[in-house]
């Protein structure tokens, strides 16, 4: 797990954020920010070394994982403010951090008060506990581990590129090796034609983004309930 975070923080681009190594001063509460997203995903993922499931969505959202170091997982969530998701699903007993900065301009009052937070990230940890999975039996995650932003500022969101989707696929390969023989349930035609391209077999749902959410959750039925 150690060897797979390093390689992680290794990766630098000028047109998206590595949130375990890239420290935002107009966002990021202090420069140990990306130290505290680096702990909470390798706590993650260290809980889930058994895992049944790999939900692989797209890219980070500036609201979710940017801030959390977690694919689909909001800061809300970790900082208990979230009204249907405890942070102990996602990391058990642990030293709950925020690492956006309330003080920045750039939050709204909501987000200053109780950090961001992603529908993404509340419609996918719904669905879970709808389905009863146990949470540490799934792992949520991206094809493009990092968050791509438009040239109009860190807090928008991008829809990765070709090139970012091929290099991604080398992380996801490395993840699956580590926690071998779980089902992949890619989020999204890109995750999907990607993890396919790559001979990766998977199952795939709409992504819940862009009024999308209900087609998600059916299509997740259908695969609980044929199983």
């Amino acid at each position: 797990m150690e060897k797979f975070l390093a390689s992680l923080q290794n990766y630098h681009s000028k047109i998206s954020f590595n949130p375990w190594a890239d420290y935002d001063p107009s966002c990021d509460i202090s420069i140990e920010a990306p130290e505290i997203r680096r702990e909470n995903l390798l706590r993650y993922l260290t809980l889930r070394k058994n895992a049944r499931y790999l939900f692989i969505a797209e890219g980070l959202g500036y609201q979710g994982g940017h801030f959390s170091g977690m694919a689909m997982t909001s800061e809300r969530i970790l900082l208990g403010h979230h009204p249907m998701v405890r942070p102990q699903v996602v990391l058990g007993e642990w030293h709950y951090q925020r690492t956006s900065n309330p003080q920045s301009h750039l939050l709204n009052a909501k987000q200053k008060a109780e950090g961001f937070n992603e529908p993404t990230a509340t419609i996918m940890w719904g669905c879970l506990a709808q389905h009863h999975l146990a949470p540490f039996q799934t792992i949520l995650w991206n094809i493009f581990p990092f968050h791509p932003f438009k040239e109009s500022g860190i807090l928008t969101n991008r829809t990765p590129n070709r090139e970012e989707l091929e290099t991604g696929i080398e992380y996801a390969q490395k993840l699956m090796s580590l926690v071998p023989h779980m089902q992949i349930i890619a989020i999204g035609r890109k995750s999907a034609d990607t993890l396919e391209k790559f001979g990766i077999s998977c199952q795939a749902v709409p992504h819940p983004s862009m009024g999308g959410a209900n087609k998600f959750r059916a299509a997740l039925s259908d695969i609980f309930t044929n199983e």
